[in-house]
């Protein structure tokens, strides 16, 4: 008996070779992935300690390449793989000596918040002049990733790793949002040039007037920091400081050195009267006052009579008030407080840290944590409160402003020391529990940016290094070796008078979030319009 074959279906035909993607076909689709993970990477190597500034526009005229004219679910998903090219390798050292875990979270979240900038950017790639659109998106993403969540975490803002590049006067203008967004956009601006300029060679009709604004988004933000170069300047307007900076090291890595407080407190001790027998000696000036760093006396001076009187004699020895960093426990409420102890009047002032570091000095949704993991919740046993006035110290007639350590990386915590009198500032840190990572080196470059954006001389006074001090045209005059004990001792200039930047505060932000969302609004709706005349 013969059987007859099947009929065969539409859906039983194999396709034809001709319309199968070929293996070389399936790895062009992945290069757009490939190229946004990579210039991820590329800005991160554009960040400290590097001074590879410069690639930070490359970065962006790649990623601008692998975005444009992507539809929203590519363009989430490249804008995520350029998130964690950059932040992976930016924010390692969270991870140091708490595990992986911690470290790969926050890159996980922080990444969604790029990926969602990336959407915006895909979208307003269709719009005339879209590398401004996208620059302000992406200052509008900084601003929120600088507000949530927790509080916010600005690490990783662009102006942070152009303390050495060319824009940096442009901090002056309008702080570290005009400084990124003309970095970006002078990032995107380079890549729609090098794309007309492609299609030209091409044959294909290119509009002058898009031409124009592409050549004008790479040369408008270069020739604005050209021009903003006038508004940066070391010169003293109210005479001179003789400032110390002390940096008295830990007895050990990572987190153990919390065990070590009393030893840490009597090496900024030892280390302050060393540089008192120097001043006998005529080695160097005598300072008119003595920045400690932050975590200097762990121990609450005003409970613990055995550190005042530690504090004291180092004071009494200097001959000159000195700033403490301490942990104060006041009204059942613990403090991350810097103390102002005069050699003989004791204990005079003192300011408490406002923007305390979530799972650093506080944890949020600590029962959930537990549940996961008790050990981390034992990492921070009890939360720090929150400060509520800007710290101004009056050290010997100098209005000195304070930003402990992570408030360096918040433009509202550095600024109103400023607009409250500070002739110059002080971000005391303690980074002892970070290792020899790349964390000093980032927080040294952000303190050079806050410098030039408010025109002040900046002092770092670290526990463990890079201790440094910044003169306000954000060049570094003296630093410390990490893992040193060591004091630095010099003549700073004074100034009170403001730059744009401190003038005009979050308007500059708020400016170009409102552009951002305006031109996304105009993007949709030429999106929908379309779909319609289809």
């Amino acid at each position: 008996m013969t059987v007859s074959a099947p009929p065969v279906g539409p859906s039983d035909q194999l396709e034809p070779q001709a319309t199968r993607p070929s293996g070389t076909a399936r790895l062009l689709r992945l290069v757009p992935a490939a190229v946004a993970a990579l210039s991820g990477v590329l800005l991160y190597v554009s960040f400290p300690p590097r001074t590879l500034w410069w690639l930070a526009l490359p970065a962006f005229a790649l990623f601008g390449w692998a975005l444009r004219g992507r539809g929203w679910k590519a363009a989430l998903g490249l804008g995520y793989l350029f998130g964690l090219g950059f932040l992976l390798p930016l924010l390692v050292w969270t991870g140091v000596e708490v595990g992986p875990g911690p470290w790969l979270a926050l890159v996980a979240v922080e990444a969604v918040l790029v990926a969602l900038v990336g959407v915006g950017v895909a979208a307003v790639s269709r719009l005339p002049a879209w590398p401004l659109w996208a620059a302000a998106l992406w200052t509008a993403g900084e601003a929120v990733r600088a507000r949530v969540p927790f509080g916010g975490f600005p690490w990783g803002k662009i102006a942070f790793g152009q303390a050495d590049g060319v824009f940096l006067p442009l901090a002056a203008v309008g702080g570290t949002p005009v400084l990124g967004f003309a970095v970006v956009l002078c990032g995107f601006a380079l890549y729609e040039v090098v794309r007309l300029a492609l299609d030209r060679g091409r044959a294909r009709e290119v509009s002058r007037s898009a031409a124009a604004v592409a050549l004008l988004g790479v040369a408008v933000p270069v020739v604005g920091a050209l021009a903003a170069r006038p508004l940066v300047s070391d010169r003293a307007e109210d005479g001179t400081a003789t400032v110390a900076v002390i940096q008295g090291n830990v007895p050990r890595l990572g987190l153990e050195f919390n065990a070590q407080r009393r030893a840490v407190l009597d090496y900024h001790a030892r280390e302050t009267e060393r540089l008192a027998a120097r001043v006998a000696a005529g080695e160097v000036a005598r300072p008119d006052f003595v920045l400690w760093p932050e975590n200097s006396s762990d121990i609450d001076p005003f409970a613990y009579a055995d550190a005042a009187a530690v504090i004291d004699k180092a004071a009494k020895a200097i001959g000159a008030p000195i700033s403490v960093g301490g942990v104060v426990e006041r009204d059942g409420k613990l403090y991350n407080e810097q103390i102002l102890w005069d050699p003989v009047k004791g204990p005079t002032q003192t300011y408490d840290k406002r923007q305390v570091q979530p799972f650093g000095e506080y944890l949020p949704l600590r029962s959930l944590l537990g549940a996961i993991n008790e050990n981390w919740t034992t990492m921070v046993r009890e939360d720090f409160s929150r400060g509520s006035r800007p710290g101004v110290f009056d050290l010997d007639g100098t209005e000195v402003g304070l930003a402990t350590c992570y408030e360096a990386a918040f433009d509202w915590a550095v600024r109103d020391t400023v607009t409250h009198g500070a002739q110059m500032i002080s971000v005391p840190s303690n980074n002892a529990t970070f290792d020899r990572s790349e964390m000093t080196y980032q927080q040294l470059a952000m303190s050079r940016v806050r410098a030039v954006e408010h025109s002040r001389t900046v002092t770092v006074p670290v526990t463990s290094g890079v201790s440094a001090i910044i003169m306000p045209d954000g060049r570094i005059t003296q630093r410390t070796g990490m893992f040193v004990a060591d004091s630095l001792v010099q003549e700073v200039p004074l100034r009170s008078s403001e730059t744009p930047a401190t003038r005009l505060g979050i308007l500059p932000e708020m400016l170009l979030v409102l552009i951002a969302a305006g031109c996304v609004g105009w993007a949709v709706g030429a999106g929908l319009r379309g779909r319609r005349a289809r």
